[in-house]
C-alpha cells in the first residue's frame, strides 16, 4: 500500500484519544437472542483535547480531555492561564489517558463516542455510591450471629483482638465503617451499541456510580 492510500485509510478511521469522559445517564434492557439484557446509557457529549503528553517532554504519551464548562470567574488564575495558553474555553473535568502511541488529533479538536464499535469490550471507572456508615454485615457480607431469643449476637463484629500477646488489633481488620464513595473499575463489559447522532454509548451491565455522575470509558 502506498503512503498517500496509507495516509486516507489513517484519516478514516474514527478518531480516539485512549479513552471518553461521560455521564452515566441510567439503565434499561434491551431484547437480544437470550432475552432482555440489562444495559447502562452513558450519554458522552464531544470530549476537547486539552493537552498531549509526549515522551519529549513529559517521559510518557497521553492525552488530557477535558469536559463541561462554567462560568470562567469560577476558575482559579493558574487553571485560566492554562486553558489561555492552549486558546481553548475553559473546562471542569480534566482527565488523562495514556495511549501506546500519539493519535491523529490536536489541542482543541474533539473526539466523541465514534472511537468506539459494538462488540468491543471496555472498562469503566466511576465513584460508587456512598452508603455512610455501615456494619459488618453490609459493608463486609458477614453472616451474623444466631438470630433466636437471647443470642445478644446478632450484628455485632465479634472478637477482633488477641491475648496479651501481640495486644494489639491487626491492620486491614474487617470492621464497621464508611461504605462507598471510592474508585471503582469494571473491567471486560461489552458495548451494546453505540448513537453518534445522540452521543450514547450503551455497555452490557452495571456502571459504579450514581445516575449523572461521571464516568470514563477506556478500551481493554
Amino acid at each position: 500500500m502506498s503512503e498517500e492510500k496509507k495516509e486516507e485509510v489513517e484519516s478514516k478511521k474514527p478518531l480516539y484519544a485512549g479513552g471518553l469522559l461521560a455521564f452515566k445517564w441510567g439503565m434499561t434492557s434491551l431484547p437480544s437472542e437470550k432475552g432482555h439484557i440489562a444495559v447502562t446509557l452513558l450519554y458522552a457529549p464531544r470530549n476537547v483535547v486539552t493537552d498531549i503528553r509526549t515522551k519529549e517532554k513529559n517521559k510518557y504519551l497521553a492525552v488530557q480531555l477535558g469536559l463541561l464548562n462554567k462560568k470562567p470567574q469560577r476558575y482559579t488564575k493558574a487553571a485560566q492561564g492554562f486553558f489561555a495558553k492552549k486558546k481553548i474555553e475553559p473546562l471542569t473535568h480534566l482527565k488523562e489517558f495514556r495511549v501506546a502511541e500519539v493519535p491523529t488529533v490536536e489541542v482543541g479538536g474533539t473526539v466523541g463516542v465514534e472511537g468506539f464499535q459494538i462488540g468491543e469490550r471496555v472498562v469503566v471507572t466511576g465513584i460508587s455510591k456512598g452508603k455512610g456508615f455501615q456494619g459488618v454485615m453490609k459493608r463486609h457480607n458477614f453472616q451474623g450471629g444466631p438470630a433466636s431469643r437471647g443470642s445478644r449476637f446478632h450484628r455485632t463484629t465479634g472478637s477482633i483482638g488477641m491475648r496479651a500477646r501481640p495486644g494489639r488489633v491487626y491492620k486491614r481488620r474487617k470492621m464497621p465503617g464508611h461504605m462507598g464513595l471510592e474508585q471503582v473499575s469494571l473491567r471486560n463489559l461489552e458495548v451494546v451499541d453505540v448513537d453518534g447522532a445522540r452521543e450514547l454509548l450503551v455497555v452490557k451491565g452495571a456502571v459504579p456510580g450514581a445516575s449523572r455522575s461521571l464516568v470514563s470509558v477506556r478500551k481493554l
